[in-house]
């Protein structure tokens, strides 16, 4: 990337917060588990494709864009016939320029959207406490990507990450006066499943950051602050494989009231609560029919986003899975 386009882009962190169990599906399955949630193959932690969110922030934008257009009249042939949802897909300027063109054929190889949307990470996991009811647990190396990624949206001044002795386990960090804390004489623990840590260090600096930026409403944002712990990378690791919500379904005979063949299998998915983050960048418009700033077309996103601040991300939408609450932040302004 040359530097005149580097200056040309605008960037933002898009936050994810789960409000229903979540089920971003591979489509492969490896084990005994049937339908899995898809993973990075080099770190086995859960994702979300980048593809898939893009269409989800075009469906956003789209579904303010089709108030302005009406459905075509039973008069129009039934081959030219278009709905206004049809309409603002392919016609709405702003969102043909944000996401590119709309038809199939014929347009699709005009120009590229300006808008780029990466695969979102894990941010943090939620896992069964003892006292406390759950805590988010994150690791040295999440933030530390974090901090990595943040820097290509030019954001700065995170906290420094959590330093653990390398050659002990069960090491943990988290607030001061977090309700997950055990007092034990003058030692600190917690328990998380069937593991019991130490707390060695502080997190306050880090669950104060992501509270602001990860989530919107109080009662998260405060409980955030106090739930949050930053284990070991492998510890991390352990939660995000086995901790998931594995779930049998079932098609039942009608008749006789019986499994029917083939009809059990067992899907994956990643419990309420789970964060993630994506990096959302933009261009230039590049379609000759409406120009526009990277930075104005990024508003044109974040603006859809705060009318419609939960979307439904991956598979068994009917069955109210995938409720994510989202939220861009952006290098201007940190808490939008």
């Amino acid at each position: 990337m040359t530097e005149s386009n580097h200056e040309r882009q605008a960037a933002a962190v898009l936050f994810l917060h789960a409000q229903t169990s979540l089920h971003p599906g591979s489509g492969t399955a490896l084990g005994v588990v049937d339908l899995p949630v898809q993973r990075e193959r080099h770190t086995q932690w859960p994702l979300i494709p980048g593809s898939a969110l893009k269409g989800i922030l075009r469906d956003a934008c789209r579904e303010k864009a089709k108030r302005q257009f009406q459905d075509d009249s039973d008069d129009t042939p039934p081959a030219k016939r278009r709905t206004r949802r049809q309409k603002a897909n392919e016609d709405d300027a702003e969102l043909v320029a944000a996401f590119g063109p709309g038809r199939i054929s014929g347009e699709a190889s005009t120009h590229a959207g300006a808008i780029s949307v990466c695969d979102a990470r894990i941010l943090a996991f939620p896992v069964r406490s003892l006292k406390g009811v759950f805590a988010w647990v994150t690791c040295p190396a999440v933030l530390g990507r974090l901090a990595r990624d943040l820097g290509l949206a030019r954001q700065a001044g995170l906290p420094s990450v959590p330093e653990f002795a390398p050659d002990e386990r069960e090491q943990a960090a988290c607030p001061k006066s977090s309700p997950l804390l055990l007092q034990d004489g003058g030692n600190e623990r917690l328990v998380l499943e069937e593991f019991e840590f130490r707390r060695v260090a502080d997190a306050d600096l880090w669950a104060a950051w992501l509270a602001q930026r990860a989530v919107a409403d109080p009662f998260t944002q405060n409980r955030l602050r106090t739930h949050l712990v930053v284990l070991q990378d492998n510890e991390f690791t352990h939660f995000v494989r086995h901790a998931t919500e594995v779930v049998a379904r079932i098609g039942l005979d009608y008749e006789k009231k019986t499994v029917k063949n083939g009809a059990l299998f067992y899907q994956e998915f990643l419990p309420p609560e789970t964060l993630f983050y994506s990096l959302v960048f933009a261009a230039d418009s590049r379609c000759e029919n409406y120009k526009a700033t990277a930075g104005d077309l990024l508003k044109y996103v974040g603006d859809r986003l705060q009318e419609v601040p939960v979307l439904q991300i991956g598979g068994d939408e009917t069955t109210g899975k995938g409720l994510c609450a989202v939220r861009l932040v952006t290098a201007e302004e940190k808490s939008r």
